[in-house]
């Protein structure tokens, strides 16, 4: 398992295994350049804090001052505060937060769900992109949604998210709306973006007791990996990423 050089907490784990295949496979194509990085709703830094020490600017957005606040630290003690910027704001005002064409990559992770407009953000991300750039975009997975709720004996609203246009369990539920590849993938086709490939995260490292993680992480994290690409694994995951590039 990947460790910082500086922290030595891990950079991978199960639940972004996924996630990393992918953007360590976008950093290599462009080895040798700093990236201009955004990430959108990036919370305390569990993404910006590694690719800022893998030598990229990366600015984040998010609404909690707390988070950011936890983010500046965390930057702080990885020796990156110099390549990390902290803005407050959230997705829906991007648009307004960002320069256009400024950005190399683009990280919307689990922020679809909770915002009032995502076409907008979506629209806002495409114009931020440099052509050629990327967009990462992660989101909660309608099936998951369904499964957890019947398993766990909530059948009412296991049936709610089956029917709900908006892949809701009902008015208390947290999120506003969940998604599956097709339907994630049409908002990035319609926002202009091409999508190039398209993973389950979390398929498995949700269901499993601490003890089992604990005693093989490695283990763990290589049968995520390995089955985050296959169907029908992937369409079960907890969430269902894609990344998808703005064509140049």
């Amino acid at each position: 398992m990947e460790t910082s050089a500086r922290t030595a907490r891990p950079l991978v784990t199960a639940r972004t295994a996924a996630v990393w295949t992918v953007l360590r496979a976008e950093l290599e194509r462009h080895a040798g350049r700093e990236l201009t990085v955004l990430d959108v709703g990036g919370g305390t830094g569990g993404f910006a804090v590694p690719l800022a020490e893998a030598g990229h600017a990366v600015t984040v957005i998010d609404a909690s001052p707390d988070a950011l606040a936890a983010l500046t630290r965390r930057a702080a003690d990885a020796g990156v505060a110099d390549r990390i910027t902290a803005v407050q704001g959230d997705g829906d005002a991007l648009a307004g937060l960002v320069a256009p064409g400024s950005a190399d990559l683009i990280l919307c992770h689990s922020v679809l769900e909770i915002v009032d407009d995502p076409t907008g953000v979506l629209a806002a991300i495409t114009a931020a992109l440099r052509p050629g750039g990327a967009v990462s975009l992660l989101v909660a997975n309608r099936a998951a949604a369904v499964l957890n709720r019947a398993v766990n004996g909530q059948l009412r609203a296991a049936s709610a998210l089956v029917t709900d246009p908006a892949g809701r369990a009902g008015p208390r539920d947290t999120l506003l709306r969940r998604y599956d590849a097709t339907s994630a993938g049409d908002l990035l086709t319609a926002a202009g973006l091409q999508v190039e490939a398209t993973h389950g995260v979390r398929v498995f490292a949700d269901l499993l007791p601490a003890a089992v993680i604990e005693e093989d992480p490695q283990a763990v994290l290589e049968l995520e990996t390995a089955l985050s690409s296959l169907s029908p694994f992937r369409d079960i995951a907890s969430q269902v990423h894609l990344f998808a590039r703005r064509p140049a």
